[in-house]
């Protein structure tokens, strides 16, 4: 049996929001867990903080912050870069 890739999606129901969990679930493998989270609610703003997410829609994957959800560009091509779509 394989581990699976945990991607957390922090959100917070923008149209950006929405965009990004829409490219993550296309470009999520068999592999990956996705979970969406709703930052309005406290325990989930309290994960972000330990990941350092400051702003949504964020991505983290296997524990760490992607790139583009720390000043860089949320493309498909960094979501493959951090991991995602990849067993």
């Amino acid at each position: 049996m394989t581990a699976k890739r945990k991607i957390e999606v922090f959100t917070a129901g923008c149209p950006a929001c929405d965009e990004t969990i829409a490219l993550v679930n296309r470009l999520a493998c068999p592999s990956c867990d996705v979970e969406i989270l709703d930052m309005h609610q406290p325990d989930v703003a309290n994960r972000a903080k330990q990941y350092g997410v400051n702003r949504v829609p964020s991505i983290v994957i296997d524990g760490k912050l992607a790139d583009c959800c720390s000043g860089g560009v949320l493309d498909e091509k960094t979501l493959k870069a951090a991991g995602l779509g990849q067993p």
